[in-house]
């Protein structure tokens, strides 16, 4: 393994480069290629169809990312978005194109499919140092649950991506990794905490990604970079091996390019995983394929619910937000949807007393650790805490952490988690008085902020707050400047009932390819012989 200030990659990416190798997978008779293979905003279906075509091999797949890492993470922009890029990754990658090339029917769904994990998920292979330096050596004892769902379809983990440090935060900053940059705009945050994985999916430097959410840190960094970001209902994933913040409000999910490939990672990580037993609640909750259920039309006849309570007032502020949450509106109406716009009673004090993190935070690393294994070099949060290694604003959380007292025993821990049913409650008894099928809002009231600035007015709560699931999507972008070419992106949201995935999925994507609003940043242009 590499940490990625080492990577050195001989060569450059060939953009539409012509190649010989094995067949795809026939998951679902991928369509033949119909161009060239590019490897920038490729997709699983293209990267499969042109396996089938014998134009690409695995080898030259991944291959290809490195170049891309190599070339942007450490000269160009120097996005900062990858801690540990995998030594092995092109041995993985051979070692699927022979088997393939041997038995094409046993290759899984993610053949061949390079993916960049946050790395606060355990992988038996490559540290898991959830950006801290006193961590960074440390390797588990074997794969987080999901992550072995996705070794065994065939997937090739090309690296690990930086973070807000320990996850606890949004601006994606740690002090093994540093300061993460938006490839949109390079004096702005990827958001967070999951900006390493953002940034670099948006990138293209990996063909997807995955990411934690404990208050909005899938969907931030989707919203953030023009990405789509799942956060499942609570009980659909297991957050089995993936550092935690706590026990009531983590979430693990896909951050893609396009909803498509967000359901087919989403496919695999789901599922029932008795070392989470709140898996037992998704039992019989998940689909045969999230991506035969996809629909173009989905939207005809949804109804769908603005809540006016998730937007910004101030013009000067909340202005550019409000105007790509306004053209959303428009785009689904005209795909026939009918668009309410309504509010939740007493929503402020309904969703301000409901973060329960702070108090589970050092129980739930211990048991994390304990997971570890051997490798762990430390056993509690206030043993992480005393090497003061984190950056100032995480190791004032840490601190706060060790500081709450009874934790989980106390009177506020218990009021706490009585407000989360209370606006769970409120949220559904909303819905069905307005007979909406989702809700609709803006994942930030205003940009994504600048380096150095605190991400302010997240939307995360909605989600975080009831463990209903969300998707991020791309709704637009702000009007373009020196610094952001393009415009900064801005993603909408759109929350629905408990393991109403499926449905989630169809709206955006109906939405998706309507619109085809994702642009490829700038900043990262394809790279050239």
């Amino acid at each position: 393994m590499r940490r990625a200030t080492f990577v050195s990659v001989a060569g450059l990416a060939v953009v539409g480069v012509t190649l010989t190798g094995c067949t795809a997978p026939d998951e679902s008779a991928p369509a033949p290629a119909a161009a060239p293979f590019e490897i920038e905003e490729t997709t699983i279906a293209e990267i499969h169809a042109h396996l089938a075509e014998g134009d690409l091999t695995c080898v030259d797949l991944v291959q290809g990312y490195l170049d891309r890492i190599d070339a942007y993470e450490h000269n160009g922009p120097r996005l900062h978005s990858i801690i540990t890029v995998n030594d092995a990754a092109l041995q993985r990658a051979a070692e699927l194109d022979e088997a393939y090339a041997d038995d094409a029917e046993a290759a899984g769904s993610l053949h061949c499919v390079p993916v960049l994990l946050k790395d606060n998920y355990n992988t038996f292979d490559l540290p898991t140092s959830s950006g801290n330096t006193a961590l960074a050596d440390m390797v588990s004892a074997s794969d987080a649950f999901a992550v072995a769902r996705m070794r065994e379809e065939g997937a090739i983990f090309l690296a690990k991506t930086n973070l807000q440090e320990f996850a606890r935060g949004g601006d994606s900053i740690s002090s093994l990794g540093g300061q993460v940059l938006n490839p949109y705009d390079l004096t702005r945050t990827a958001g967070g905490s999951s900006g390493g994985t953002g940034a670099a999916i948006a990138a293209n430097l990996g063909a997807v990604g995955t990411g934690s959410d404990t208050g909005q840190s899938i969907r931030s960094p989707a919203s953030a970079n023009s990405l789509v970001g799942v956060r499942p209902t609570r009980g659909l994933v297991s957050r089995n091996g993936v550092a935690p913040n706590s026990y009531t409000q983590d979430e693990i999910g896909p951050i893609t390019r396009t909803v498509e490939d967000a359901a087919r990672v989403l496919e695999v990580m789901a599922g029932y995983d008795p070392n989470d037993p709140i898996t037992v609640l998704g039992v019989d909750h998940v689909p045969a394929s999230y991506v035969d259920g996809l629909d173009a039309h989905a939207l005809e006849g949804a109804r769908i619910g603005l809540l006016t309570d998730l937007l910004g007032t101030d013009e000067a502020l909340h202005g550019e937000v409000n105007d790509v949450v306004d053209r959303a509106v428009e785009e689904m109406e005209e795909l026939g949807a009918e668009v309410v716009r309504f509010s939740i009673p007493n929503w402020a004090e309904l969703s301000s007393n409901v973060a329960t993190a702070v108090y589970e935070a050092e129980p739930a690393m211990a048991a994390y650790l304990a997971e570890v294994g051997s490798g762990a070099p430390y056993s509690t949060l206030a043993e992480i805490a005393a090497t003061e290694s984190a950056v100032p604003d995480v190791q004032k959380s840490l601190q706060e952490e060790l500081a709450v007292g009874e934790g989980m025993a106390s009177p506020e821990y218990f009021e706490k988690t009585a407000n989360r049913e209370s606006l769970k409650l409120a949220v559904l008894q909303a819905m069905a008085e307005h007979d909406i099928d989702v809700i609709l809002y803006p994942l930030q009231k205003r940009l994504v902020s600048k380096i150095g600035e605190p991400q302010a007015e997240r939307n995360g709560v909605l989600s975080n707050g009831t463990g209903m699931p969300a998707i991020t999507f791309p709704g637009g972008f702000s009007s373009p400047t020196a610094d952001a070419p393009l415009g900064v992106p801005i993603g909408v949201e759109l929350l629905g009932p408990d393991f109403s995935e499926q449905m989630l999925l169809s709206y955006a994507y109906a939405f998706e390819q309507a619109t085809n609003i994702r642009k490829a940043p700038e900043s990262t242009p394809a790279l050239q012989d």
